[in-house]
């Protein structure tokens, strides 16, 4: 993952803010790239399984697989990480996900950006809001909860346990809800 921190100055940053860069799994290019070029092939054969290359994480999304297929995908992917044990998998909703094994997560991701901008310990005007729809977000409204600092919201048809202190059901919803949000600003 490639964050790239604040560069203009701030009341929240340094006098003088320089770019930080975040790359927890650089080392894993060339081993993500070779896991894609191998996963791509031999998911070929499975009609709608398509893999998308996230630079420092791969995901294989069956959404478009008939659902008799699923498990033969997951064996396939799983027949290749065995050949890799520095990656891991995890799932996601009709997507499986490849990345290293390193602590990194939404999670992490969340909590350096609020670091780096300074506003990991803020609570002057700063209310951070993070909105995800699958298991993988979880990590994310965790840390807004145990910060004590802004709200995650999970989207999901269905009512299920989460670490978010609210939920909508769909992105119609997500979208009627920045809509307010912004609109509660500009009053302001």
């Amino acid at each position: 993952m490639d964050i790239k921190g604040p560069t203009a100055q701030s009341k929240h940053t340094k006098a003088k803010a320089e770019a930080v860069l975040c790359q927890p799994a650089s080392a894993f290019l060339p081993v993500i790239d070779e896991v894609y070029r191998t996963l791509t092939a031999r998911t070929a054969p499975i009609p709608g399984a398509t893999v998308e290359n996230n630079k420092f994480c791969l995901s294989v999304h069956f959404r478009c697989v008939q659902e008799e297929k699923w498990r033969a995908l997951e064996e396939q992917v799983r027949s290749v990480l065995k050949e890799y044990p520095d990656l891991r998998l995890t799932k996601g909703r009709k997507v499986l996900e490849i990345r290293p094994s390193i602590e990194w997560d939404k999670g992490n991701a969340l909590q350096f950006l609020l670091e780096s901008l300074g506003f990991a310990d803020s609570n002057d005007n700063v209310f951070p809001i993070y909105i995800g729809d699958d298991r993988t977000d979880e990590d994310a409204f965790k840390v807004l909860r145990s910060m004590g600092q802004g709200i995650g919201i999970l989207v999901s048809k269905i009512p299920k346990e989460t670490a978010a202190s609210y939920s909508l059901r769909e992105p119609s919803e997500v979208k009627e809800f920045l809509r307010k949000l912004v609109r509660s600003k500009q009053r302001d």
